[in-house]
């Protein structure tokens, strides 16, 4: 090779260097903070949480190469969710990843640049976690789980299957689900007075220990019902009010499909599994230039409707026919 030619192909050689030594660079770590206000061994918690991570394996976001999860349980103590919320903050990750009401509101307190995507919120406007569902305006966005008609339309659904209702209980923890009251309260109380139902409130709980004595509220007298409402603290507790509903026959209508799966009578909503791939989408869309502003908070729009026909038949219920057709679960 003559020595001009040897400079040039040396020089070329020197040149890709750079581009070798770029291509060999770790990618960029991104780090997610996680918080939920549910316990760390709810076997439903972990199997929703595990379909997000699958998810953002599929959009190229792999653990322990260019993403890192942290995750917190706040197990509906509200002292340990915020001390987490800090906790999370503080560590600068690049989104944060939160289920439930009281959990938003606490990252909420902590940060206003952060992005944060949610889901399992049932009022993202009245919470003031955004400014519309088309345009949240702030750095929180994601999913909310029901319209407010559906307050009544759990006390329409339960009076169907157990037509002697006559009182119902609304079983929920104010701290846990503050929401409720402005909420579900005007389209419950328009199916009451449609139904001629008394709505016994009453039934609000701040402790485990109070579920029994608020139950038997209900059962003192023949034709009570309950409407265990969408919140932290009834999903951590539910297989104890399931008991409980079951022990003293109290008709009961829930709002997540699993719950009468494992033996509540009646259960009308959404899947609370079903956001969880999608806010994988939203956090991949944020890591790749997208403002939580700009994505429009998504509103569940399919509903499922589990019967658990052994509890009715335990409760002495004769569901008809027309209405089991209906359902999109029988559980025998």
């Amino acid at each position: 090779m003559r020595r001009r030619d040897f400079i040039i192909a040396l020089s070329g050689a020197a040149a890709a260097w750079p581009l070798v030594a770029r291509a060999q660079q770790p990618e960029r770590m991104r780090r997610i903070g996680s918080l939920t206000s549910l316990d760390e061994t709810d076997a439903q918690a972990q199997v929703w949480y595990a379909a997000f991570r699958t998810r953002l394996q599929e959009l190229g976001w792999v653990i322990g190469r260019n993403l890192q999860i942290d995750y917190r349980w706040g197990a509906g103590d509200m002292d340990r969710i915020r001390t987490y919320a800090a906790e999370l903050v503080a560590m600068k990750p690049d989104a944060l990843l939160a289920s439930t009401t009281p959990v938003v509101a606490a990252l909420l307190r902590e940060t206003h640049t952060i992005p944060i995507v949610f889901s399992n919120v049932s009022d993202p406007i009245g919470s003031g976690f955004a400014k519309s569902l088309s345009h949240p305006g702030g750095n929180a966005t994601g999913w909310t789980n029901f319209p407010p008609t559906m307050g009544g339309k759990w006390l329409e659904v339960l009076k169907e299957i157990a037509p002697r209702v006559r009182r119902i209980g609304l079983l929920f923890n104010p701290i846990t689900a503050p929401y409720v009251t402005g909420y579900y309260m005007p389209g419950l109380k328009a199916a009451a007075a449609n139904l001629e139902v008394e709505l016994i409130t009453t039934t609000v709980v701040h402790r485990a220990t109070d579920l029994e004595a608020v139950i038997l509220e209900v059962a003192r007298e023949p034709g009570g019902g309950l409407i265990v409402m969408p919140d932290t603290f009834t999903i951590l507790h539910r297989k104890l009010i399931i008991a409980l509903a079951d022990q003293h026959r109290v008709p009961a209508i829930y709002a997540y499909g699993y719950m009468s799966r494992e033996g509540g009578l009646l259960a009308y909503g959404a899947d609370q599994g079903v956001p969880f791939p999608l806010m994988a989408e939203y956090i991949d869309r944020i890591f790749r230039g997208e403002k939580p502003s700009d994505l429009p908070v998504q509103a569940t729009t399919t509903f499922e409707l589990v019967i658990n026909l052994k509890t009715g038949k335990a409760l002495g219920l004769k569901i008809p026919e027309s209405f089991l057709s209906r359902a999109d679960e029988v559980i025998e």
